[in-house]
């Protein structure tokens, strides 16, 4: 049944006239008269008394009304809900980002976009590399940042920033008080750095066999703040991003220094679902994440 049929019904129940039921939908007195037919043919009843002035419910019709009312009244408030839904949805972004870059990276993007887009919600959860991909590709998830992205035919990649890596110990180590260091003073170190399916732990991996480095792994972690506090104990030393020791650097809990034979970075990465329709404010979002990258390309030497 159309909830047309039903709202010119209540109209007509209200009113109790067909010439005001019918201006108030728009609508000749013969239609208002055949809907109220079509519905007494389909209930094999009496809806409304005619022959009375004001016209009058029959006992059926006052039954029919109460239901009537009471559909409209919830497919109304039906209505109003799922807006909210959607706006909220069109209000709120949701960003997963691995530790180091959600802990240390992400907060200034954040903050810089909440004083253009304060009344956008930007929901930021912070998970390991491959819960990410799963929930960017399941549409779970908008936007993903992740460290050494991978391509896949059903994901966007776009470059965010490249972090300095830089050979990191306690200020206790006997190489705390170097300026500069030689990467293969790294042979045979105690080293503590991440787990094997981690893709920072492959891309370090990476650069040490192209130096012929071979190391003593003591200790190995899913995340990078237990590598750091593994460090601050001396408990070896780790090459990890400069962007995630910052807070470590200035209360002086972890020395870092710089390698003499070259700069080496660590590739931070935006992913989307390649058919995920994003709100404005979110593509606004990805734009503002990938200015500061294009810019620093565009001026790196």
């Amino acid at each position: 049944m159309h909830l047309e049929t039903l709202k010119v019904f209540c109209d007509l129940a209200d009113l109790r006239s067909f010439s005001k039921a019918a201006e108030k939908n728009l609508m000749s007195q013969s239609s208002v008269s055949q809907r109220l037919a079509q519905l007494e043919m389909t209930y094999k009843c009496q809806l409304l008394n005619r022959q009375r002035r004001p016209l009058e419910l029959t006992p059926a019709g006052e039954l029919f009304y109460k239901a009537a009312t009471d559909i409209i009244h919830k497919l109304e408030q039906f209505s109003s809900e799922l807006n909210q839904i959607k706006n909220a949805a069109a209000n709120r972004i949701n960003v997963a980002a691995i530790y180091s870059i959600g802990m240390h990276s992400l907060p200034e993007y954040v903050r810089k976009f909440m004083v253009t887009r304060p009344t956008v919600n930007v929901h930021v959860e912070y998970l390991g590399a491959e819960r990410i991909y799963e929930l960017v590709l399941s549409g779970d998830i908008d936007i993903g940042l992740v460290a050494v992205p991978r391509r896949d035919k059903r994901l966007e990649v776009y470059d965010f920033e490249d972090e300095p890596l830089l050979f990191v110990c306690s200020p206790k180590h006997p190489l705390a008080g170097e300026s500069e260091i030689d990467i293969h003073n790294l042979q045979y170190e105690k080293f503590i750095g991440f787990d094997a399916n981690i893709p920072t732990r492959i891309w370090i991996d990476g650069i040490l066999q192209r130096y012929n480095i071979v190391i003593r792994p003591v200790m190995e972690f899913d995340n990078i703040e237990t590598v750091k506090r593994a460090v601050e104990l001396n408990s070896g030393v780790s090459i990890l991003p400069r962007t995630a020791i910052l807070q470590e650097l200035a209360a002086k809990t972890i020395r870092a220094i710089d390698f003499s034979n070259e700069r080496f970075f660590r590739p931070t990465g935006i992913i989307l679902r390649k058919d995920r329709l994003l709100s404005r404010e979110g593509r606004y979002f990805i734009e503002m994440l990938r200015k500061k990258t294009l810019h620093a390309s565009l001026t790196r030497p």
